[in-house]
């Protein structure tokens, strides 16, 4: 008996460590090639694993065509933090090729569950949060002609991307599916997103109070004197008209799905109204 549960044991098709980096690293470089409107993310995935079937089905052609096969189904999520399902569904494949109890089908089913929250997830924290944290930091010094500005940039953009990707791949094939369900299930996720929401809304209102600016030199007469405009503006709240505008474009793009090219002629307009009348722009006096 326990010569058999060693030959068993010793049959056991597994993937060591570096396989699994292996896949995760060309994730990280192909992640977003070949990018498609009928498969998206698919041929990312397939080539990511692509050094799998051999490890797993050795011998087996007709098992490693159908294993490729299933990695060019529909698949579409956020890259960094989504990669989660990657982890996921290696170990998955892992499990199917020593356990018939796992099916293409729940592969495919966990694939189809994950991607959509996950993206959701990964376009909160890296999209609406630190993207424009980034930005924050750099753009002072692009705009002054530093080019330490964009370098800064793309080094801490890879900085911060790459240890959450790895993070985030070997969570799911470590854990396996109920790992990632009790995470998702324990409102960690929740707690992520309404903090990454909170700071993603700092960031953009000092991005807009930095770089949005409308001034006004226009005095109007009144009696012996004149009504500084800029001054009383400021006076209620400093800013008010930037922030006015960036609600205003915010209020267009999100609450009526204006087309960003008519949001654009919008404001053009709009700055060519006020800059007409003479109630803002112009030059000091």
């Amino acid at each position: 008996m326990s010569e058999e549960i060693k030959n068993t044991a010793s049959e056991r098709r597994s993937l060591t460590k570096k396989d699994a980096r292996k896949a995760w690293l060309k994730w990280i470089a192909f992640s977003n090639c070949n990018y498609n409107y009928e498969r998206l993310m698919a041929s990312a995935l397939l080539t990511s694993f692509s050094h799998v079937p051999e490890k797993l089905y050795p011998g087996d052609e007709a098992k490693r065509k159908e294993f490729m096969q299933r990695q060019m189904e529909f698949y579409n999520t956020e890259p960094h933090f989504g990669c989660i399902i990657n982890g996921l569904v290696l170990s998955m494949e892992e499990e199917m090729a020593n356990n018939p109890s796992v099916t293409p089908e729940g592969i495919t089913a966990v694939k189809t569950g994950l991607m959509g929250p996950f993206a959701g997830i990964g376009d909160t924290v890296w999209q609406a949060t630190i993207t424009p944290f980034l930005l924050a930091i750099c753009m002072p010094l692009a705009s002054a002609g530093n080019p330490f500005g964009a370098l800064l940039y793309a080094v801490l953009m890879y900085a911060i991307m790459v240890p959450i990707s790895y993070f985030m791949f070997f969570t799911g094939y470590n854990k396996g599916k109920e790992g990632v369900e009790s995470m998702m299930a324990s409102g960690q996720m929740k707690r992520l997103i309404a903090t990454a929401s909170t700071m993603g809304a700092i960031v953009l209102g000092a991005l807009a109070y930095q770089f949005v600016t409308v001034t006004s030199y226009c005095q109007i007469p009144l009696g012996e004197g004149s009504l500084d405009v800029q001054a009383t503006l400021d006076s209620i709240m400093v800013g008010i008209v930037p922030l006015g505008i960036t609600v205003f474009t915010w209020w267009l793009m999100k609450k009526k799905n204006v087309n960003p090219n008519i949001v654009l002629l919008i404001l053009v307009v709009i700055g060519i109204v006020l800059g007409a009348t003479g109630l803002f722009g112009g030059t000091a006096a």
